[in-house]
């Protein structure tokens, strides 16, 4: 296989995050852990989130692989409570006309363990929400490839770091998103895709009583 000219793409060293032999399965524990504690909260505290949090947690969300790094994302954090009600109220029209008209007889069934319905108060009382946008060809972006496997990596990420600063968020997908194009000010080569409430959870909050898959039934060795 011939090697890539150096001297048309420029290369660096290499400085890889090492760690001891002896101490991989411990902190791969430790990780898992940690990620099992996490879970979907929809009961939020107003308490402040630290300053420079979500910002780190965004760079962390930033180093994921992409197709061709073109790096097609774009994190738009909201915390004005005038433009989270506006983002409440015009996803709240959308959820209404999911769970009232749209959505399939299987797919409500499918829901009901959950708990979910119309109603995201959490949109408005989350001290952050983040609406993570796919940024597709337009005039100053260029064609992006694996474009949804690429922000989901991204996004893997970002609620990775977040739970790891003792934060707690949920995953919100409005269907169809257009509306938050408007709310969020991004021109139409963006596409939003994730919509995250960020904070504490309030007190007493309660989340389904739901149980993961164990390995055996996830993983295949050949």
């Amino acid at each position: 296989m011939p090697m890539v000219d150096d001297s048309a793409y420029p290369t660096v060293p290499l400085h890889p995050h090492t760690v001891p032999a002896h101490e991989a399965e411990a902190r791969s524990r430790t990780f898992h852990e940690v990620m099992a504690s996490r879970r979907t909260v929809r009961d939020f505290s107003s308490r402040p989130i630290p300053q420079g949090v979500v910002e780190w947690a965004i760079r962390t969300a930033a180093t994921a692989p992409s197709g061709a790094n073109v790096q097609p994302w774009r994190f738009v954090v909201l915390t004005d409570p005038e433009r989270k009600r506006t983002l409440r109220e015009a996803a709240e029209a959308e959820e209404r006309e999911f769970y009232e008209r749209r959505a399939s007889e299987e797919w409500l069934t499918a829901l009901a363990p959950i708990g979910t319905d119309w109603h995201k108060p959490f949109l408005e009382d989350a001290p952050a929400v983040i609406v993570v946008f796919e940024v597709h060809k337009g005039p100053e972006s260029p064609r992006p490839y694996y474009t949804k496997e690429s922000v989901g990596i991204a996004v893997g990420l970002l609620l990775a770091s977040l739970h790891q600063a003792g934060l707690a968020t949920l995953t919100h997908t409005p269907s169809p998103m257009r509306f938050l194009n408007d709310v969020c000010d991004r021109p139409p080569e963006e596409r939003a895709s994730y919509v995250i409430p960020v904070g504490y959870p309030a007190e007493g909050a309660r989340v389904p009583d739901i149980h993961r898959k164990d390995l055996d039934q996830v993983v295949v060795r050949l």
